[in-house]
């Protein structure tokens, strides 16, 4: 059973640190909570083969991004451009509360949850 505890959202940059694609950096394009699993751009590519159809006129195989478990990423701080951990802190009183994600090696904001 997964827990959803991913804290990775749609246009973070992040960096594989383990597995074929070790290294790696690209952009996440979709995240799947409920299996924790992202599709990053540029990283994890598989071939499929595809049959012409209505929307793909030509038929072949072609090479696509497929979906990589969140534990095997991490966030790259767009301040000091290294994978960090994600830390929270509260901005704010009253009704301008926001609870903010921040780096965990430099303390700079990342944004607003």
């Amino acid at each position: 059973m997964c827990t959803n505890k991913t804290e990775l959202k749609k246009g973070d940059t992040v960096r594989v640190m383990c597995g074929k694609n070790e290294g790696k950096q690209g952009k996440v394009l979709v995240v799947d909570r409920n299996k924790s699993k992202m599709i990053v751009e540029g990283v994890n590519l598989v071939k499929k083969h595809q049959k012409p159809n209505q929307k793909v006129q030509k038929g072949g195989i072609i090479e696509r991004e497929g979906y990589i478990y969140a534990s095997k990423l991490m966030l790259v701080c767009p301040k000091c451009s290294k994978p960090t951990r994600i830390g929270h802190f509260v901005r704010g009183e009253g009704k301008n509360m926001k609870k903010v994600r921040s780096c965990k090696k430099c303390n700079e904001m990342i944004d607003q949850i």
